[in-house]
């Protein structure tokens, strides 16, 4: 009996498998829908930072719009995880979208009808509440869109669904806020944004029309509040689930917040403007489709080590940008932030994914979603400092503690460095 010889690794067969989850009809939907809601969140990184940043020219209010939806989205979210393990996750996906389409339109209108504007101090209220809003309907929906993910795609198959979502998100910033910066432009064009922002949602919430409802709807009758105690003792109890998701809000509460406060960099310090705000986040989303195109091929092995190694170089990426009052240094570390993003975000969600038991995946998967939260608060406080403190200096030891408590992780704790 002759072994057979070990198949080789062609060009063909890495696209084969790269592209393995749209084979499915069902993920196809799943696919459109989230490409238009991330295309309208692409644009929102650009729009609502610089919006508030137009009408008040205030650090702090950067970070004071983030944290109004922190709040909600960190309380709102474990509910919203909750109910995601109860009812069928397409009905609250569908509400969701809804909500965000019916919010960006009320900004656009505020916006065309003069509501909203520079010469009524006042009126920047008007985009906090919509923030708020906004916090509370991610909070809502989110755990949800992760969450419905295993039941469209079979476990082998969800670090692959997950980095082509990570993919088609990145695409998308490459284009997405170029186009948002220049829409805006010289003559503050917020309106445009935010009318295309309300298709783009509703167009989402059409796709997920069309994705077949769960036949069974899981309710085990109990109070909710016993229900979110539960998911906690769950995670509790489970050792490198609770470690992946205590470093993935590490890595996002550190590394995220110069983000929200890009507009500082562009303005005062790169001196670009949104032009420059929109270039620099295409190249990160440059980093991040690298980063997805790389997840999607390859096989479920050292996931661990990869994932606690992109805290490492997004941490260190970081502070180079930090620091950086050059454009053409800016440009090349951010492509970097975007890569570690990338791997954070796909491999963080596939092992949670991959390791929870189906009962709890909304329960799970509203913790991690509540790292945005975090990452709000810590905005915040970073946009106060950032009124006493050079900005530099602010977001360069967020960075540097990082990298610190990155390798304290990869150093310390094995299960999660040998995790598949």
């Amino acid at each position: 009996m002759t072994t057979p010889a070990p198949q080789k690794t062609t060009a063909l067969s890495i696209g084969v498998m790269m592209f393995s989850s749209l084979k499915s009809p069902v993920y196809r939907l799943y696919f459109y829908a989230t490409i238009c809601h991330f295309a309208a969140m692409s644009m929102q990184i650009v729009s609502n930072p610089y919006l508030i940043f137009h009408l008040t020219n205030s650090p702090a209010l950067l970070g004071t719009m983030s944290l109004v939806s922190a709040a909600p989205m960190i309380i709102i979210s474990v509910f919203g995880g909750a109910f995601a393990d109860r009812l069928r996750k397409k009905s609250i996906l569908i509400t969701g979208m809804s909500l965000l389409a019916l919010t960006s339109l009320g900004l656009a209108f505020a916006l065309v009808t003069n509501t909203l504007n520079r010469e009524t101090p006042s009126s920047w209220w008007i985009l906090v509440i919509a923030s708020f809003l906004q916090g509370i309907i991610m909070g809502m929906m989110m755990p949800a869109l992760q969450a419905i993910i295993p039941e469209i795609v079979t476990r082998d198959k969800l670090m692959n669904a997950i980095a082509m979502n990570t993919m088609g998100m990145t695409t998308l910033n490459l284009l997405a806020p170029v186009a948002a910066g220049y829409i805006i432009g010289d003559n503050a064009n917020y309106e445009t944004i935010y009318f295309i922002m309300t298709g783009l949602y509703a167009l989402a919430m059409v796709f997920i029309l069309f994705i077949p409802a769960k036949a069974k709807i899981i309710a085990t009758g109990n109070n909710i509040l016993l229900d979110i105690r539960e998911g906690f003792r769950y995670i509790a109890k489970d050792k490198t689930i609770f470690r992946i998701l205590i470093f993935t809000l590490i890595v996002v509460v550190l590394a995220m917040p110069f983000q929200q406060l890009m507009p500082i960099y562009t303005d005062d310090i790169l001196k670009v403007g949104p032009p420059g705000m929109g270039l620099l986040m295409s190249i990160s989303g440059a980093g991040a489709l690298v980063g997805s195109l790389f997840l999607a091929a390859m096989p479920g092995k050292k996931r661990g080590l990869m994932l606690l190694l992109s805290g490492i170089v997004a941490g260190a990426a970081l502070t180079v940008f930090s620091f950086s009052a050059m454009m053409s240094v800016s440009m090349v570390v951010i492509f970097f932030i975007g890569l570690a993003q990338t791997f954070r975000n796909t491999i963080g969600g596939a092992l949670l994914q991959t390791y929870t038991e189906n009962a709890y995946m909304g329960r799970v998967m509203s913790i991690m979603n509540m790292q945005w939260g975090l990452m709000s608060v810590c905005t915040f406080l970073a946009g106060i400092l950032a009124d006493r403190v050079p900005v530099q200096w602010v977001l360069g030891s967020l960075s540097g503690l990082l990298v610190v408590l990155s390798l304290f992780f990869l150093a310390k704790f094995k299960n999660v460095r040998k995790v598949e």
